[in-house]
């Protein structure tokens, strides 16, 4: 059995329902019989998930590593079988999706800083207005507290 030490996308791209994962050298790399092989792009180099049912597309990609002057051809439908591919395909999926869900966690502190934001300039240009009205009516105590204030 293969096991698969490492793998990590050189990128991904997410297009409509469909997420790209990319390899180049040295993100992905397998170990047959206690033998290190590191990924080459020769041939294929990608692995398409359709994000709707999480199945992957492109099952007759065909992936190559090497060791030395030694290749292994595998087609991907090969290496989902007799791999832990699945143990890592599920990580990376999984930190996509916290990544999505910082994103959305960020976007709402930034909302929410832009309303505390505005209230506070609510807040302020009310305390102008009740001055300019002390004055209009000479209260002079009210106008000493609310300048006190600012």
């Amino acid at each position: 059995m293969l096991h698969v030490r490492r793998m990590e996308p050189f990128y991904t791209k997410k297009e409509g329902n469909r997420l790209k994962l990319v390899f180049a050298y040295q993100y992905f790399s397998i170990t047959k019989e206690d033998e290190l092989y590191h990924f080459v792009p020769v041939e294929g180099k990608e692995i398409i998930i359709n994000l709707n049912n999480l199945q992957i597309e492109n099952l007759s990609e065909v992936f190559v590593f090497q060791k030395g002057s030694r290749f292994i051809r595998l087609p991907l439908y090969q290496l989902l079988t007799i791999s832990n591919i699945h143990d890592h395909l599920e990580l990376i999926y999984d930190s996509l999706e916290l990544s999505k869900e910082k994103g959305k966690t960020e976007q709402f502190t930034s909302t929410n800083k832009e309303v505390v934001d505005l209230i506070t300039q609510l807040e302020k240009d009310n305390k102008l207005r009740l001055i300019d009205q002390a004055l209009a009516v000479r209260d002079e105590n009210l106008f000493i507290t609310l300048t006190h204030k600012l």
